[in-house]
């Protein structure tokens, strides 16, 4: 690819839509900076060659013009010396110089407005390289603090499940709470109900209750049996 096609697409490419497809933008935006930077010295070699060009288009265009008017001074002098066949070949010199004019003009013109495209490109680069560096500290910027808030969101992710963790680990222990108790509670039932009975079956010999009257039936009962 030439150099002129080169700069034309250096010229029409859309940084922002690079960088969006980009997987790293700070990578890419380095690198396109490199490649615009060696494009920069291509643009450099190409637009002092065509300025050179134009100047020598110009210091071709001077001496002619130059030696048509020495010419044209050198014919009046030999008129003015009486001298009319000098003066004719002077004047007939003249017109060679003067054909030579008009394509010397066009070839000027053109070097010279391939000069100026060439120092537009050259001044455009440059501003965009300048433009770019400075972009590329900022979008430096962004992605660090990108890369930042990344880190934080999953150092904020294993925290959840560090707090689902607890939250677990409190919901067990709440359970092994309810089974001590609900094991403390029967034994402190079972210990009451063995209490009570051995309370009661003791209360029979320390307070004896019998009805006279019945045993004395009983006594009757067993006589008559024979008993």
């Amino acid at each position: 690819m030439g150099i002129m096609e080169r700069f034309k697409d250096i010229m029409s490419a859309n940084i922002n839509a690079l960088l969006d497809k980009a997987e790293d933008p700070e990578k890419m935006i380095d690198q396109y900076l490199r490649n615009m930077e060696s494009d920069l010295g291509k643009v450099k070699a190409e637009t002092a060659s065509v300025i050179a060009e134009e100047s020598r288009a110009k210091r071709a265009l001077d001496e002619c013009n130059a030696n048509i008017a020495k010419m044209q001074t050198y014919a009046e002098k030999a008129i003015n010396a009486g001298n009319d066949n000098d003066a004719r070949q002077f004047l007939a010199q003249k017109k060679v110089y003067t054909d030579q004019l008009t394509s010397l003009q066009n070839t000027y013109q053109i070097a010279s407005e391939n000069a100026a495209k060439m120092r537009n490109m050259h001044d455009k680069l440059v501003n965009d390289i300048s433009q770019l560096n400075a972009r590329r500290d900022s979008i430096k910027a962004k992605m660090a603090a990108a890369k930042t808030q990344q880190r934080i969101n999953k150092i904020g992710s294993s925290a959840l499940g560090v707090a689902n963790d607890m939250s677990a680990f409190e919901r067990m222990e709440a359970k092994a709470d309810k089974m001590l108790d609900e094991a403390n509670a029967m034994s402190e039932l079972n210990k009451t109900a063995g209490e009570a009975s051995i309370d009661d079956l003791a209360s029979k010999y320390d307070n004896p209750q019998t009805d006279s009257s019945i045993d004395d039936e009983l006594a009757a009962l067993k006589a008559q049996m024979g008993k």
